[in-house]
């Protein structure tokens, strides 16, 4: 079977839409909802200028996911997500083909009379029968798309080789097919928690960022965008009380989402402030292992 190429597109001609400059990602992202501070802007702004993915690592819970969702609001561009797991293969992060579609057609000629193997095996591998999966689906859209690759670091390390070629040509290579070029460049997010070290090659392909927690003063004003009706001055000890959460070591420290769902509660009581049995009393909002909630409780009590 012969294979055959789509040309591949310029870049600049191609590719999402850029942030032209740090204020400018700043205010697009602030109004979706994200506060971004300067460091993210800035390699926001450049990997979109560059056109290169954007490999964001750190903890849990800090806002890269959805990073990525909020760059796709800003942007006005279709957000494609392929969650990585361990067994992730290539059949459910590339394609596959549509196996009974392709048995009920050689079923069907069989049938009809003794065709030529060579025509029906074009025919069978065709785009009738191809199956996309997201890094195929993003790579053949012809629209803006952000494709966010979510907690790399889960792959295994020979799943993640099948990166390798979109992040650094933004192709695909089916053999039945040929090599599928970009239609539009994607704007490419990847995320990873960190626990396990990714590939130099993969790493070589990204532009890096580590998202740690926010400073007090950021997830101040991220609980005040994100929280309806709350004052400032309970965003401001929300933070503060995360803030001393987060630095007692504890097994699994809140994190962001953690911290509004606690700020969106005390919203729903009607709290206006918060006292230490108040936060007693939270601290299944914030902490998910008995072991870290019995030892915030000693901090807090003094016991």
């Amino acid at each position: 079977m012969s294979a055959t190429s789509n040309p591949a597109p310029s870049v600049m001609a191609s590719a999402v839409s850029a942030f032209p400059n740090i204020t400018e990602v700043q205010a697009r992202l602030a109004a979706v909802g994200y506060v971004a501070d300067p460091h993210i802007a800035g390699v926001v702004s450049l990997a979109s200028q560059l056109g290169k993915p954007l490999l964001a690592e750190g903890p849990a819970g800090t806002g890269k996911t959805e990073l990525a969702k909020a760059v796709a609001r800003a942007l006005g561009a279709r957000l494609i997500r392929l969650q990585c797991y361990e067994g992730l293969d290539e059949s459910r992060a590339l394609y596959e083909w549509d196996y009974r579609k392709q048995l009920l057609r050689i079923q069907a000629v069989r049938q009809e009379a003794a065709g030529d193997w060579n025509a029906i095996e074009d025919d069978i591998f065709g785009e009738a029968y191809l199956l996309e999966r997201p890094l195929l689906e993003a790579i053949r859209a012809d629209e803006d798309v952000v494709l966010l690759i979510d907690e790399v670091d889960r792959l295994d390390i020979e799943t993640e080789a099948l990166l390798l070629e979109i992040l650094s040509d933004f192709q695909v290579s089916i053999p039945e097919l040929g090599t599928v070029n970009a239609v539009r460049h994607p704007l490419v997010v990847l995320t990873s928690n960190n626990s396990r070290d990714l590939s130099e090659a993969l790493k070589r392909r990204c532009l890096f960022m580590h998202v740690g927690y926010p400073s007090v003063e950021r997830e101040r004003e991220i609980i005040l965008a994100a929280v309806p009706g709350i004052t400032e001055n309970l965003a401001d000890q929300v933070a503060k009380i995360v803030r001393t959460l987060r630095d007692l070591n504890l097994k699994k420290s809140p994190s962001v989402s953690e911290t509004l769902d606690w700020a969106r509660a005390l919203v729903l009581q009607g709290r206006d402030a918060v006292t230490t049995d108040i936060v007693i009393e939270h601290l299944s909002v914030l902490l998910k292992h008995q072991t870290d909630i019995e030892k915030a409780t000693e901090e807090l009590t003094g016991a």
